[in-house]
């Protein structure tokens, strides 16, 4: 068989099976990931095929011309952050033209917080040569609503990465299937 030419649904229809598929496309991979913890084998294929979607995601970032899709970032980060009981916090560091070159998970808290520090994000930005960012975070409550701590944060990256000729994008929160942009918002 040339899996080369087979779509993304028929690769993930042969990875989990017809009928999980089908499941697939009837409710969010999240809510398969929660039913199927019981099912050892079904959980398997289901965190393999997330993990084969999300690679696809992240390649498809940074084949395009530039950070030019902000669907192709939303996607990328909902994957990301499925079926996470804690919150993290990520960085998409990019080039000038806005290509990425890495996305990198720097820290990691508790079920309703985490703690970030802006010298380790500057520190890993420089690390990185990057010369713009793009931030994203989840809200494991399910509540995509950006805190007023949110806010501060941001706008503290902002001014932090600013005197390292560094750009913030943008800063997403995340919940479930919600992804909330600071930038479309006015926020950044």
């Amino acid at each position: 068989m040339d899996y080369a030419t087979l779509s993304d649904q028929e690769l993930i229809t042969l990875l989990i099976g017809r009928q999980a598929a089908a499941r697939l496309r009837e409710r969010s991979l999240g809510q398969m990931l929660s039913e199927a913890e019981k099912d050892v084998r079904t959980y398997g294929k289901l965190l393999a095929a997330r993990e084969i979607v999300r690679r696809a995601l992240r390649e498809d970032l940074n084949c395009q011309p530039g950070l030019s899709s902000p669907t192709a970032v939303r996607d990328y980060l909902r994957l990301h952050f499925i079926g996470k009981e804690h919150e993290a916090f990520v960085a998409l560091f990019l080039d000038s033209q806005h290509h990425v070159i890495e996305i990198e998970e720097l820290f990691r808290g508790t079920l309703s917080q985490t703690s970030v520090y802006p010298r380790e994000v500057v520190k890993q930005a420089l690390k990185h040569n990057a010369a713009a960012a793009v931030f994203a975070h989840n809200h494991p409550s399910g509540v995509a609503e950006p805190s007023s701590a949110d806010e501060l944060l941001t706008r503290t990256l902002k001014q932090s990465l600013a005197l390292v000729d560094i750009s913030v994008l943008d800063h997403f929160v995340v919940a479930g299937t919600k992804a909330i942009s600071f930038a479309e918002r006015g926020l950044i």
